[in-house]
């Protein structure tokens, strides 16, 4: 059983606009905006979070202080999880969430330099290594959306797919394992529609989304 987390990220329902293309193939609980899910134990009840939502954005208010302590004992039972596009800030304002992302979006109160999201057409290729997730991941060609770079790198990570772009080539596809051994892959390409209902990277969503559950 999967949980699958959304905001409308700025009108685009990009997690909204993915789970209508993957979600009758799974079994699977979608919320958009509703962080409730959150405010009580879930660990025993699925198998894989899906995360795509940004913590505070969108004029929607973050999760509440109650839904810490459930998000963390998930992550501690060591089951995955996929953060998709800006899922690596769903919970940014805590420390430990910080720390176990593999590539974590950095937003302009952080102590670092923020990341940014250029806007171009992408073409994302599978990187050159063995992972065996590289065997099952294929090449997409992907409409002008956001390009995530100068994202901050803080645990040890394989990429799976890159994109070349003027400023550098970038990862789009991060597999790491988060401090209690629980696989976190990070999926970044875009939020448009036209993106996140491509039929590449919905056929690249439920080649992870399989992995992560097998």
């Amino acid at each position: 059983m999967i949980l699958f987390a959304g905001d409308e990220h700025y009108g685009s329902h990009s997690a909204k606009n993915l789970y209508g293309e993957i979600g009758d193939d799974y079994e699977m609980d979608f919320t958009e905006n509703d962080w409730s899910v959150f405010e009580e134990s879930f660990v025993d009840k699925y198998d894989l979070l899906i995360l795509n939502m940004i913590s505070g954005a969108n004029h929607i208010p973050a999760p509440i202080d109650a839904c810490e302590a459930h998000v963390l004992e998930y992550a501690k039972s060591g089951k995955p999880m996929l953060l998709i596009h800006g899922g690596s800030a769903a919970f940014c304002q805590w420390d430990w969430w910080r720390r176990n992302v593999g590539l974590r979006w950095c937003r302009g109160e952080d102590d670092v330099e923020s990341s940014q999201h250029p806007h171009h057409a992408m073409k994302v290729v599978v990187s050159k290594t063995r992972h065996p997730l590289c065997q099952k991941l294929s090449e997409m060609n992907l409409p002008e959306d956001e390009v995530y770079t100068a994202m901050e790198q803080v645990n040890p990570s394989f990429t799976l797919m890159e994109t070349t772009i003027e400023s550098g080539t970038w990862p789009q596809c991060i597999e790491s394992q988060n401090e209690w051994g629980g696989r976190v892959i990070g999926f970044l390409p875009g939020h448009a529609p036209e993106a996140t209902t491509h039929p590449d990277l919905v056929r690249n969503v439920k080649v992870l989304i399989d992995d992560l559950l097998a």
